[in-house]
């Protein structure tokens, strides 16, 4: 059986780098049994008081339960050693992208980011944005060329390559692996299983542990590696 590691992300905007609602995105994997995840919520629960049906990262991230968040993410806390989350500066990585394209003389503004994020997004070639960003960067037979093919080749969601970091970290003791995102616009749903579990916790509250990971894991600092050049940073739990 490979290792099942529930897997959420927060601040996901899509291809959206730029001028959107938060500027980093964050992709959590958690590796707890459900009988921990339970017993975790519980203990949120009496810690929190707080009468929500399910509790998400916003509850941890509040002024008030600052203690119960260093311990949620602290040494003592039931995902320390068994979380891992993988950050990314979204402008910076728009940026480095467009240095890669157009030298890295260029001066990426954030008006020229947003044009050239646009132009990426589009499968349009003809869209009135292509020409906004090509008045600005250079409108040369090279750089057209350039950004077509990097607009063929791949997507700007950092989610694709998220859960390809989070496979490639969770299998490096050569066991395999299984990330199963808490949503379902990624994977199909798994099979049918109890809708509730006991403590009157709700299954779904309890996959909800990588929402809590990811959203906190934006706001508070963890043992991490520096970000590499595209902007990427990783933090252990």
């Amino acid at each position: 059986m490979p290792l099942e590691i529930a897997c959420d992300e927060s601040g996901s905007e899509g291809e959206k780098l730029i001028g959107g609602q938060t500027g980093v995105f964050a992709h959590a994997g958690v590796r707890l049994s459900l009988e921990e995840a339970t017993a975790c919520l519980v203990e949120l629960r009496r810690r929190i008081r707080s009468p929500a049906v399910e509790y998400k990262a916003n509850h941890l991230l509040r002024t008030k339960h600052r203690r119960v968040l260093e311990w949620f993410l602290g040494p003592r806390g039931p995902v320390h050693g068994r979380a891992h989350v993988y950050l990314v500066d979204k402008k910076r990585l728009l940026a480095n992208e467009l240095r890669a394209l157009a030298g890295p003389g260029i001066r990426p503004d954030d008006e020229l980011l947003a044009a050239f994020n646009d132009v990426l997004r589009t499968r349009n070639r003809r869209d009135p944005a292509a020409g906004s960003f090509f008045a600005m960067a250079g409108n040369t037979a090279e750089l057209r060329a350039k950004v077509g093919r990097a607009r063929d080749a791949r997507s700007l969601d950092p989610l694709v390559p998220a859960i390809l970091r989070a496979i490639e970290y969770w299998s490096a003791g050569g066991e395999p692996v299984f990330p199963r995102p808490r949503r379902t616009t990624v994977a199909q749903r798994g099979p049918a299983r109890p809708d509730r579990v006991e403590s009157g916790i709700g299954r779904g509250e309890v996959r909800g542990f990588p929402d809590r990971s990811a959203g906190a894991g934006r706001r508070f600092p963890g043992r991490r590696r520096p970000p590499d050049r595209r902007g990427r940073i990783e933090r252990e739990r």
